[in-house]
């Protein structure tokens, strides 16, 4: 792999400057990841090179001649600086070692894109899986956005797929320089997400197709005088043919392969000779043309055949990687995040903070109507129409209400007024629900700041009952009850079949970006629909020309009796902070909201 001059040059530069000289003060302390392994071995080694200087400076007169060679002597055998060489102009000699990690850079990642054969290596920290792992979730999530909302290798969907991958840091462009951090991300968290999508047979499908297309993308940007290295680092023994054999053979590939329009097979089109076997999708659809038991393939109609062999390989991987699972669920760091993973909500938690008092209890039925989701829409509806919700509709709409704006003193009365007008006692409200409330905003019981629920959680946690209003209508609803709904909210005849399109496909999400850019009028709302709470900023800020509500006076609250205790957050627990403890605190606050 081609590495720029510049970073190259910054770091010999840095390994030259880190350690001047072959003694030191030790001010200050270092702060690279070196694996367990590397770290018992320093240590045992520093011990010996202190015996070794205690016992020579008992037995020799220090300084003399015997004490000074027999220590150098032990320094050496250890492996430790001992001496600054004046002919290398005081800089610090390099081991082998690090010349050869500079050799295995360049040559570990050669291209863009990859077949993923050979699982790495090296050891990586836990903060470094984590964060691999929720940004290839979140690329993954956006190939399949994308493509849903988009034509596969239209322009649009290359420009924003490029943009997105370009966000999240990975690799994308075989000729772009300094591709080494990015290739060693992208190879890494493909497997971190082979050992949470080989656990059931929906994951692994979800799974292949986005690395699918994934790989179709960036197979489309690799330059042509690229892809016969590709292939034969891929393990796909594909040979182009020779001019000779292309122009004696052209009329044949081009009634086979080519359009009716074009008169002759392109000069930069390579054409590749296959086993017939490889190339059954392309028969198939009688896109080849066949001699002896070989198929002769155009290198645009190559990718079907790369995309083919991908999927068969990544498949027996995944059924591999199922059968040892058990054995990696053992580590007890790793099990949290590998068995949340496929169904982890990794953006935005939406919390109040910033954005309480922003709006007025006068202003709920508006809003509810332009720029409420269709999930809050039918619980705001219901409210208004029972005067009543039910302990998973109570949660689901009382939090998306904290989140975008609503304090505690509103939330209070907000609830109350609704709830009396359906002939509920003042005093029972109090004794039974105002509790409840304060709870979620993080007043009561374990004094824990509940955030909105995202998509994923609606879609994924507690379905709806008979009578519960709470849930994903594109995920809950019957279709017929669901093109009803959407026919109230004057949704056009064109948009409600689009919409229905993507709920049988079961792209849930993309259904509800559908329903927001054409309730908002857009062609396309720029970004990927993860969050109710996003729906309504979105909404907001479309609607006031790009700027936020203006936030509303906001009425002291009632002061409690016991302090509000702010829960802490530590880097290294985010594992348990994003899995388990959030499933907990969210089955505490279900006991107190119910019935």
């Amino acid at each position: 792999m081609e590495f720029s001059k510049r970073r190259k040059r910054k770091l010999a530069g840095d390994q030259r400057n880190a350690y001047p000289h072959s003694l030191q003060f030790y001010l200050q302390p270092p702060t690279e990841n070196i694996s367990l392994i590397e770290f018992e071995s320093l240590a045992i080694d520093r011990v010996k090179s202190l015996k070794a200087a205690e016992n020579l400076g008992v037995s020799h007169v220090k300084g003399h001649e015997p004490y000074q060679n027999t220590p150098e002597a032990d320094i050496r055998k250890v492996k430790s600086s001992y001496r600054v060489l004046p002919d290398k102009g005081n800089k610090m000699e390099f081991s082998k070692r690090r010349l050869k990690l500079a050799a295995d850079q360049r040559n570990a990642y050669p291209h863009s894109l990859q077949f993923y054969l050979q699982p790495p290596t090296e050891n990586i920290s836990l903060i470094e899986f984590e964060n691999f792992a929720f940004d290839r979730v979140k690329l993954l999530k956006a190939v399949e956005n994308i493509g849903v909302s988009h034509v596969k290798g239209h322009e649009s969907y290359q420009s924003k797929l490029e943009a997105e991958i370009r966000k999240l840091k990975f690799s994308y462009r075989e000729n772009l320089e300094d591709e080494y951090d990015a290739r060693r991300k992208d190879h890494i968290s493909h497997f971190i997400l082979r050992l949470a999508y080989c656990q059931s047979d929906d994951l692994r499908r979800w799974f292949i197709q986005q690395e699918m297309d994934l790989l179709r993308f960036r197979f489309s940007i690799l330059p042509r005088d690229k892809i016969q290295d590709f292939l034969k680092d891929s393990h796909l023994h594909f040979e182009a043919i020779s001019k000779e054999e292309k122009t004696f053979s052209e009329k044949d590939i081009l009634d086979s392969s080519f359009s009716s329009s074009e008169t002759s097979v392109p000069e930069s089109e390579s054409v590749y000779k296959i086993p017939f076997a490889d190339a059954l999708d392309l028969f198939r659809g009688r896109k080849v043309y066949l001699q002896d038991g070989f198929a002769y393939v155009p290198s645009k109609d190559i990718v079907a055949i790369i995309l083919n062999e991908f999927r068969t390989k990544l498949s027996k991987a995944l059924a591999l990687t199922a059968r040892s699972l058990p054995a990696v669920q053992s580590d007890e760091r790793l099990q949290p995040l590998l068995n949340h993973l496929s169904h982890s909500y990794t953006g935005q938690d939406y919390s109040t903070l910033g954005s309480a008092g922003k709006i007025s209890l006068d202003q709920i039925d508006s809003l509810c109507t332009k720029s409420f989701p269709p999930c809050m829409r039918q619980l705001h509806k219901a409210l208004r129409d029972t005067h009543h919700l039910r302990h998973g509709g109570r949660m689901q709409y009382g939090l998306f209400l904290k989140g975008i704006g609503l304090t505690l003193e509103q939330a209070l009365q907000f609830w109350k007024q609704e709830f009396i007008r359906g002939k509920m006692d003042p005093d029972k409200f109090d004794k039974g629900y105002s509790y409840n409330i304060r709870h979620s905003f993080g007043k009561e019981g374990k004094r824990t700041d509940y955030t909105p629920f995202s998509c994923l959680k609606i879609i994924l946690n507690n379905p709806p009952g008979q009578g519960d209003y709470h849930g994903c209508p594109f995920r809950h609803s019957d279709p017929e009850l669901l093109k009803q709904k959407l026919q109230s909210y004057k949704i056009s005849p064109g948009g409600i079949s689009q919409i229905l399109d993507l709920v049988k496909g079961t792209h849930y999400q993309v259904a509800c970006q559908k329903y927001f850019e054409i309730t908002h009028n857009v062609d396309d709302c720029g970004f990927s629909l993860n969050h109710p709470n996003q729906f309504f900023i979105e909404s907001q800020r479309i609607l006031n020309g790009g700027k936020d509500m203006k936030k509303e006076p906001i009425q002291p609250e009632t002061p409690q009796p016991k302090p509000s205790v702010q829960k802490t957050k530590d880097a290294s627990s985010a594992l348990a902070s994003l899995n388990s403890s959030q499933e907990v605190d969210m089955e505490g606050l279900e006991d107190y909201f119910s019935d």
